[in-house]
């Protein structure tokens, strides 16, 4: 994922996205199963500061909003992306509350602190993008899958509150207990909240780095004739109880 390191907040939205945004920056399995996380916590988004990483669409804030969120942020590297969810969030009547901004993961919000931290983060193994009928930056994480992951995980206690939460997705063949060493090391705790499969399509698995799909097939990958399925986690992360 290319980070460009301009921020741009959209309080209101200047033009209405176009149907090729629309359709390129749909909602997913992943988006699907973060949402369904977070409907079956509503205590942890009723009345939090919220931000998301990797806004996309919008539909995540969309979904925090509507269980009760009181301050929505999100941050997305692609103009497309604030665009879109500032028609979507302000369609809806959030538009009191909700703050987009574009720019470099932490940057744009540099120095703040939320109560909840929501992402669905690039993070597939390959070494080309994977680009159809999707932007460039979606999906990519760089030839083991962890080059946006661990750079969010590494600035992610310097933006949680005291009792913070933060819940994201996360591909079992990227290591999970990677994501934990490394949140570990700056004082966070990771647990699964639930693992379920998502659906590979053809196109993209072939793209996947080689040594990842050897090493995880029949693990984390597994594939019934020309169908592959990967497992996928919903985790949550907090500040250790030992701090």
């Amino acid at each position: 994922m290319a980070m460009t390191g301009l921020s741009l907040a959209a309080e209101r939205p200047a033009a209405k996205s176009s149907p090729q945004e629309a359709v390129a920056l749909r909602p997913s399995e992943y988006t699907a199963a973060l949402i369904d996380a977070l409907r079956t916590r509503p205590g942890l988004v009723r009345g939090a500061t919220v931000l998301e990483i990797g806004s996309g669409s919008g539909v995540v804030l969309a979904a925090a909003a509507a269980l009760g969120a009181a301050e929505l942020c999100g941050v997305d590297i692609e103009e497309s992306a604030v665009a879109t969810g500032a028609v979507l969030l302000h369609g809806m009547g959030h538009g009191d509350h909700v703050e987009l901004l574009r720019g470099d993961m932490w940057r744009p919000v540099g120095g703040r602190r939320f109560d909840l931290i929501l992402a669905n983060l690039p993070q597939f193994p390959m070494e080309r993008r994977f680009c159809q009928d999707r932007l460039p930056s979606w999906s990519a994480g760089g030839t083991d899958g962890r080059q946006v992951m661990d750079r969010f995980l590494t600035g992610l206690a310097d933006h949680l509150t005291a009792c913070g939460r933060t819940v994201i997705t996360h591909n079992a063949f990227i290591d999970l207990e990677r994501s934990r060493s490394i949140a570990r090391a700056h004082g966070l705790s990771l647990r699964s909240l639930a693992t379920l499969l998502v659906h590979i399509p053809p196109e993209k698995f072939e793209l996947m780095t080689g040594g990842i799909r050897v090493a995880e097939e029949g693990r984390s990958i597994h594939r019934y004739g020309p169908h592959a399925f990967a497992e996928m986690h919903v985790a949550e992360l907090r500040r250790s109880l030992e701090d």
